[in-house]
């Protein structure tokens, strides 16, 4: 009996020692101390990179991925399609870094962005996101997050250099080229097709009615060189558009505009419209909103119901460019 215990036991130092063996020679692994930390600083260039922004009358630095979050949040809804708001993310951050690198901001000489849609980009914090979003609100907010997280430090490129990456919110069918809105034309800001129609666009179609007099004073603050003598219905001259239907040029009161400054002078939703005048009443007929240069809001999130993929509606929107690292 003895004898039998002596080799189990010899048995058990034996089985002992060959495991002890093979579990030294086995690689060891380390788990993170801190996983959720670790989760949260996986994208170190718009988690790490600081820019200044003006905010609320003040300079705040934040991170690039704080700052995108507050554009998507007050740019885009955040119901739209996860591709469209990758795109929306890329080009944010692409008109930012365009922004920068092209010196001292005037409008903000102490800051890289602001929160102002005539200078930079609109900007909404979390807590006023929340209130808006009601119960949607983490879901809302986490679907932002992933949308910057998984672009992270993807910009659109026109010649290896970031591209100022406009957009608008509709337009009626096609986009427009730079330079009918601007002083000079963009080789990668030219007229694409858009497929958002009336049944995807809240207020895809919108009525303005201004008196005469309205009118006069409205157009005189941004051109005074305008006559308004004589009749209305002769005020309005000369409409020249796009081949995607914009209004480019016009003669209002015998003196040249654009399309987008008359559209800006009385806060139509779109330089895309048809103008009647009946007496004294001018009524003007608009499609669509935004300026219509770029990339289409509500034509990306279309395009992303299709299957597309943020790269498909960039390159689709921004000619001749490409999805790179800045």
């Amino acid at each position: 009996m003895k004898h039998y215990i002596r080799i189990l036991f010899l048995l058990f130092v034996l089985l002992w020692t060959l495991a002890w063996t093979m579990t030294d020679q086995l690689p060891h692994e380390t788990a993170p101390e801190k996983p959720q930390e670790i989760e949260q600083t996986a994208a170190p260039y718009d988690g790490e990179k600081l820019l200044r922004v003006l905010h609320g009358g003040a300079v705040e630095e934040m991170t690039m991925e704080r700052y995108l979050l507050g554009v998507l949040r007050a740019e885009m809804p955040a119901s739209f399609e996860i591709e469209a708001l990758k795109a929306q993310a890329i080009a944010a951050r692409t008109y930012t870094l365009y922004k920068m690198s092209s010196g001292e901001i005037a409008n903000h000489p102490d800051a890289d962005a602001c929160d102002d849609i005539n200078c930079c980009k609109a900007y909404k914090s979390a807590e006023d996101a929340a209130a808006q979003w009601g119960s949607m609100a983490v879901y809302y907010e986490e679907k932002l997050l992933r949308a910057v997280r998984e672009t992270d430090g993807q910009v659109v490129l026109y010649e290896g250099e970031p591209i100022l990456a406009v957009f608008c919110s509709s337009v009626g069918g096609s986009t427009q080229n730079a330079g009918a809105v601007w002083q000079r034309d963009l080789p990668y800001l030219q007229s694409v097709s858009s497929p958002e129609t009336e049944t995807l666009v809240p207020n895809y179609y919108s009525t303005v009615r201004f008196t005469a007099e309205e009118f006069r004073l409205l157009i005189h603050a941004a051109c005074p060189a305008a006559d308004f003598s004589g009749s209305p219905d002769g005020w309005i001259r000369d409409i020249r558009r796009s081949d995607a239907g914009f209004v480019t040029h016009l003669t209002v009161g015998g003196a040249e505009m654009r399309g987008n400054d008359l559209r800006t002078a009385l806060s139509l939703r779109s330089p895309s419209f048809t103008v009647e005048v009946d007496g004294d009443t001018l009524t003007f007929h608009v499609t669509g909103y935004g300026h219509g240069v770029g990339m289409s809001q509500y034509g990306a999130n279309a395009m992303a119901r299709e299957g597309k993929t943020c790269a498909e509606i960039l390159t689709h929107y921004f000619a001749g460019t490409v999805i790179g690292a800045a």
